[in-house]
């Protein structure tokens, strides 16, 4: 009996070192991430022109909401009135409404200064909706002055510790 389950072992380890080898690298599966560069670094429509860089140890905040989606238009409001104490950082919250109407109602019901609101007005088949990869949920990026993503849906507890 013992003969016969040295061979099996074998087989069996061999076999494992043959099936590792064939594992491939996953890539994530998400189009942005910290470390990558912000694919756009000016918003631009007929209404508006937001150019995303600034001074040295300037952030940019760019938070992606919709009127329509509960959970990304509470997270905006919720950033945008942490970031008054932030300096260093700049928000730029862009709407991805095609109707400015409901844009217009959105900022005014939630008390967000419109100075550092930006609505897209082609909504869901914008550049920018592609571009960041909004399909699969709203998101917000810090970037800082270069152009480059340090951090991907943060809280705003969580802003303190990404400046410092």
């Amino acid at each position: 009996m013992i003969k016969n389950v040295k061979p099996i072992s074998f087989v069996l380890v061999f076999s494992s070192f043959i099936s590792f080898s064939f594992v491939e690298n996953k890539k994530p599966t998400e189009k942005l991430v910290p470390g990558d560069n912000a694919p756009i670094q000016v918003l631009e429509n007929n209404l508006q022109k937001l150019e995303l860089h600034g001074d040295d140890g300037d952030y940019f905040l760019l938070s992606f909401w919709s009127g329509s989606d509960a959970k990304s238009r509470m997270n905006n409001a919720k950033l945008c009135h942490v970031i008054v104490k932030h300096d260093k950082i700049r928000m730029v919250s862009v709407s991805i409404d095609e109707n400015k109407s409901i844009f217009d109602v959105a900022i005014k019901q939630d008390g967000i200064d419109s100075d550092c609101c930006y609505n897209e007005p082609e909504g869901e088949n914008s550049k920018i909706f592609d571009e960041f990869d909004l399909k699969n949920g709203f998101a917000n990026y810090l970037v800082d002055n270069k152009g480059k993503i340090i951090a991907k849906n943060i809280s705003s507890k969580d802003l303190d510790v990404y400046v410092k």
